[in-house]
């Protein structure tokens, strides 16, 4: 008996040790198995990933999708750049109206002085075709001889002056030999408008234009400063033809030349005689000059 009670006791205390080491390894084999089942699940996802989430548990819990981040305001939008397109459009449409403008008030100033020199050359033209008005009185060519006798200068010696060359042929006509010597005008030959003027009066004295003719001659020499010259042919055009229509534009040139020459108070009395004669018959350029002219020499009347 006494030797059986170790035994008991030894049995006793011996058996629930298998007992514990099973119930351990019992725990850690459910681990293993949650593991692998775990690891077969995830293997199953890969291997099929669509398939139905009845049968494949997912491995992380699915997720909210996060929302796309909201879209940001374009640094322009179309209708702010139509509207600045539009804006540089008006712009520019604004400046051609105006350059518009500016040429249009141009053109209208061009057709104003173009009417005006119209009406001039058919004023001058038809005083030449249909001569009227009073000629000067004696008063008053008594007067610009005086003057004219003033401003003559000294006489050049013949041997002083060069010889011409011959002058050309005779032109088949008046107005032929008149365009002819007009062009030298038109181009400011001044030599050769006292040349063909010149020609022109000896080839056609009787031609309705010797005053012009002579008028252009005095405005050649003035254009040289030849003014005494000038002076002398601007009168001999008053004094031979007063009732032509270049006779107030030489009265204008012969003052002109006065004033040039220092000669003022000649100047006065060569604008009183023009007003007294042709006031009523000149045009607004001729009494614009005239007032220049006047303002110049200082003219009290």
């Amino acid at each position: 008996m006494v030797r059986l009670l170790p035994l008991t006791l030894l049995v006793a205390f011996a058996l629930p040790v298998p007992l514990a080491a099973q119930a351990v390894d019992v725990g850690k084999l459910d681990r293993r198995v949650g593991k692998l089942e775990s690891e077969m699940r995830a293997v199953q996802r890969k291997v099929f990933p669509g398939g139905d989430p009845r049968f494949f548990e997912p491995e992380i819990p699915n997720q909210a999708a996060a929302p796309p981040p909201p879209p940001t305001a374009p640094a322009t939008t179309p209708i702010t750049d139509l509207t600045a397109r539009v804006d540089a459009l008006e712009g520019s449409v604004r400046g051609l109206t105006g350059q518009i403008e500016a040429m249009e008030y141009k053109l209208r100033q061009l057709e104003d002085g173009q009417r005006r020199m119209k009406g001039d050359v058919e004023f001058r033209l038809n005083a030449l075709e249909n001569p009227g008005g009073a000629a000067p009185d004696s008063g008053a060519t008594t007067l610009l001889d005086g003057a004219a006798g003033s401003t003559a200068g000294p006489s050049v010696p013949a041997a002083a002056v060069p010889a011409a060359p011959p002058p050309p042929a005779k032109a088949a006509t008046a107005d032929a030999a008149w365009a002819l010597a007009y062009a030298k005008v038109t181009a400011r030959d001044w030599p050769g408008v006292e040349t063909q003027m010149t020609k022109f009066i000896a080839d056609w004295p009787k031609s309705t234009r010797i005053a012009q003719a002579k008028y252009w001659i005095g405005r050649s020499h003035a254009a040289r400063n030849q003014h005494p010259q000038a002076a002398q042919a601007f009168l001999d055009v008053y004094q031979s033809t007063p009732r032509a229509a270049a006779a107030p534009d030489a009265l204008l040139g012969l003052a002109g030349a006065l004033n040039t020459m220092a000669k003022t108070e000649n100047a006065c009395q060569v604008l009183g005689e023009l007003q007294s004669v042709y006031g009523a018959k000149l045009t607004e350029s001729q009494k614009a000059d005239a007032g220049r002219l006047r303002t110049k020499a200082k003219c009290t009347a």
